[in-house]
């Protein structure tokens, strides 16, 4: 399993809120993520939380800076639309590109993608919101816009289409520290076979442990419990090692 730091970002700040709303600066983004990285961290997600509402996105330089320290997989996500944009991260040097209203927007993004640039590298994002027991609604736009989507099938739908990773938030846990929505992440995997990442909802380690007993998940992205000084990287590990979950070994 990889401990991947998500790092929310508007204009240059770290942000964060809960449920993806009311958003606060948290600080230097880059400063946080040589931090997790030199704690040694498996992988880094940059996402831009505005990029879909201003049609751009704002990370390029952010991550440029952060490439020439920072050894580990990078993803970008935000404002990904097109095969040029995709070129442009991989350019300022991201390792994956994350897409989620886009691909909505235009399912064929996957494809092109995919096949462009090799499954390896494309993940799709997937903001899930519980609208009734065991059914999730995909939402775009940094939560706010409802599609009409069922998670589990556009979960299928994007694999079909050579998505080779699924970013999966909680909406509704997201940024409140109250554990994951073990319920999402139980259905989604045991209805998928590519590597999906838990994000929303972490707040102490058994949060692991627990989430590790009822679903196959491939990762989990961490932000508010380490921006916040909640828990540290060294507490999940250990939590991990004592639940036997086999994650990568530090030098």
């Amino acid at each position: 399993m990889r401990i991947i730091s998500r790092l929310d970002i508007k204009n240059s700040n770290l942000i964060k809120g809960i449920n993806l709303e009311g958003l606060r600066i948290v600080g230097e983004p880059n400063k946080y993520a040589t931090k997790y990285y030199k704690e040694g961290i498996d992988e880094i997600i940059f996402m831009d939380a505005v990029a879909s509402l201003y049609g751009r996105n704002n990370l390029y330089e952010i991550i440029s800076e952060a490439s020439k320290n920072i050894f580990i997989p990078i993803t970008v996500g935000g404002g990904i639309r097109s095969i040029d944009d995709a070129l442009k991260a991989f350019k300022f040097g991201a390792d994956k590109v994350a897409v989620n209203t886009a691909a909505v927007e235009n399912k064929n993004l996957i494809n092109l993608l995919s096949e462009k640039f090799g499954s390896q590298s494309i993940v799709v994002s997937i903001e899930a919101k519980k609208i009734k027991n065991n059914t999730w609604e995909v939402f775009t736009n940094n939560g706010r816009q409802e599609t009409g989507l069922n998670v589990v099938d556009w979960v299928a739908d994007c694999e079909n289409r050579g998505a080779g990773e699924i970013l999966l938030t909680s909406v509704d846990m997201e940024g409140t520290g109250k554990g994951f929505d073990y319920d999402l992440y139980s259905t989604v995997t045991k209805s998928t076979s590519i590597p999906l990442i838990a994000s929303g909802g972490f707040g102490k380690p058994s949060d692991l442990s627990k989430l590790n007993n009822c679903s196959k998940i491939d990762a989990i992205a961490i932000a508010y419990a380490f921006h916040y000084n909640k828990c540290s990287l060294l507490d999940v590990r250990n939590e991990a090692l004592k639940s036997k979950i086999k994650i990568r070994q530090l030098d």
